[in-house]
């Protein structure tokens, strides 16, 4: 089946108070895709962001991002009045979020409504407790302990609570117990909130395309509560760290830092952790994208204080076992296979045999130097396109920005009249949404035509990612009118 979806990541949405959240404006865009004839909505990881505020460096693989919770819906619960959030900064630019104003706002303003919550008398919040205490008792606290130590990194706690010795975990559990049940507050109402938001989709035939990062990062309770999980040595350090060879992009390769899996652990475990890591996440989405689908193959090693990526080594992951054990106890999943990047044919094949979509970009077809995959014309069904990825330039400026031989490539193979460019946003979304892919998702920003200014992320930098936003009214009916035709017109 032919289908489609828009790309726009949770806070990108232009609700009130300074970043997108489960807001009137999130259940407004799924009445658009609706109406625009679409399928999906893809989003991007939700967990609670530290410094980068990248959501693929996430304090918890199970906890939700607390910026996201609507404070409008606890002003109805009468949890907030209007004047106290009135009362906090949260940034007054529309168009890009200010993520230590934020930061600086949003926990004491949740504080508020967590007292007047009450929430320990709810017998849905202890239920969820209970349910939830295999990651919520240990993010909880991680949470609460990381505010004791001013924010800093487990691996810079004292030593009695950073090796989680047990008279040091009961000395804070009993010192922290309010802070601990306000981190439990704020996955409570982020779960109820979210789980609303998406029912809404579904009942109004939108599905939920989530996105699970390969890695967990270092500074996160997954890695201070689990420690056997990673290549760590008796004193809990990495032994080697993850990351990319340099390339073409970047010369000393890309140095991500986050710990790495102890494989034949997980495999011990008939890959337990992991397991119940994905089972969650389809909790939260009705696909699952899978990040970095290759270090499932092979992944990539940098010894541990090294200041680049250069001298890593690829070392084997779990490979197919790891799949057929998920399919085993979980079934047939919907999961997108991320296998961007250089690929080995070992890596080619990992995905052939699990039958998950490959991911195609259109705007690594456009490379004069040699014939690749991502051309339309060499497209199998079973695969899905992007115009471009939360990673990528938009597709207008990556256009503007492209070098003459390989804007000849696009030109020729798109037949663009160079004398009308200002749609050039239109041909490429065709070229997608004309292919034989079973599934196109096309970025927000590109049906909008806009340039750089509204990139997501520009990978290896910090400083001015993750902060672009949709402007109120900004999909206009027109839009979704024309989307909505393009859609039929192909078939999706």
């Amino acid at each position: 089946m032919r289908e489609s979806g828009i790309l726009l990541p949770i806070a990108s949405l232009p609700s009130k108070y300074g970043i997108g959240a489960f807001s009137k404006s999130a259940y407004h865009f799924i009445d658009q895709l609706k109406a625009a004839g679409q399928r999906y909505w893809q989003i991007l990881p939700l967990g609670p962001t530290g410094y980068g505020d990248s959501p693929y460096q996430s304090f918890s693989t199970f906890a939700g991002n607390p910026y996201f919770i609507d404070l409008e819906t606890l002003i109805d619960e009468g949890y907030l009045t209007e004047e106290e959030c009135e009362a906090y900064d949260f940034g007054d630019n529309d168009r890009y979020i200010d993520y230590e104003k934020i930061y600086l706002s949003r926990f004491k303003i949740l504080k508020i409504a967590y007292k007047r919550s009450r929430i320990s008398e709810n017998e849905k919040f202890q239920q969820f407790i209970k349910d939830n205490a295999y990651w919520l008792d240990d993010y909880a606290l991680y949470m609460a302990v990381k505010n004791h130590f001013s924010g800093r990194s487990w691996s810079e706690w004292d030593d009695d609570i950073r090796m989680r010795e047990p008279a040091a975990m009961e000395r804070y559990k009993s010192e922290y117990a309010d802070e601990i049940t306000f981190y439990q507050f704020q996955q409570f109402i982020f779960l109820e909130q979210w789980l609303k938001l998406k029912a809404y989709a579904n009942e109004n035939g939108i599905k939920i395309i989530g996105d699970i990062p390969i890695y967990v990062a270092f500074d996160s309770a997954d890695a201070w509560s689990y420690p056997e999980l990673f290549q760590f040595d008796e004193n809990r350090q990495p032994i080697a760290v993850a990351g990319c060879p340099p390339d073409a992009f970047s010369p000393t390769g890309q140095l991500w830092g986050n710990p790495l899996y102890d494989w034949e652990y997980h495999k011990k475990t008939s890959y337990a952790w992991w397991i119940q890591r994905i089972a969650y996440s389809f909790k939260l989405y009705d696909v699952l994208r899978v990040d970095h689908f290759r270090g499932f193959d092979e992944y990539y090693s940098i010894p541990y204080g090294a200041s680049t990526a250069e001298n890593g080594s690829w070392q084997r992951g779990p490979g197919y076992n790891f799949f057929r054990e998920l399919k085993k106890q979980l079934g047939d999943l919907n999961i997108i296979a991320e296998d961007l990047g250089f690929l080995t044919e070992s890596v080619l094949e990992l995905v052939k045999k699990t039958g998950y979509p490959g991911m195609k970009v259109l705007q690594f077809a456009f490379d004069s130097r040699e014939q690749g995959d991502y051309l339309p014309h060499n497209y199998d069904k079973n695969c899905v396109v992007y115009t471009g990825t939360h990673d990528n330039e938009t597709i207008v400026g990556w256009y503007k920005n492209l070098n003459a031989q390989d804007k000849q490539l696009a030109i020729d193979y798109l037949d663009i009249d160079t004398e009308k460019e200002e749609d050039i946003h239109w041909k490429f979304i065709r070229l997608a949404l004309s292919s034989v892919a079973d599934l196109a998702i096309i970025p927000v920003q590109d049906y909008l035509g806009l340039g750089n200014e509204a990139r997501i992320n520009k990978p290896s930098t910090v400083g001015n990612n993750w902060k672009w936003r949709l402007l109120k009214n900004e999909i206009t009916e027109e839009l979704v009118e024309k989307i909505y035709k393009i859609t039929k017109i192909y078939g999706r």
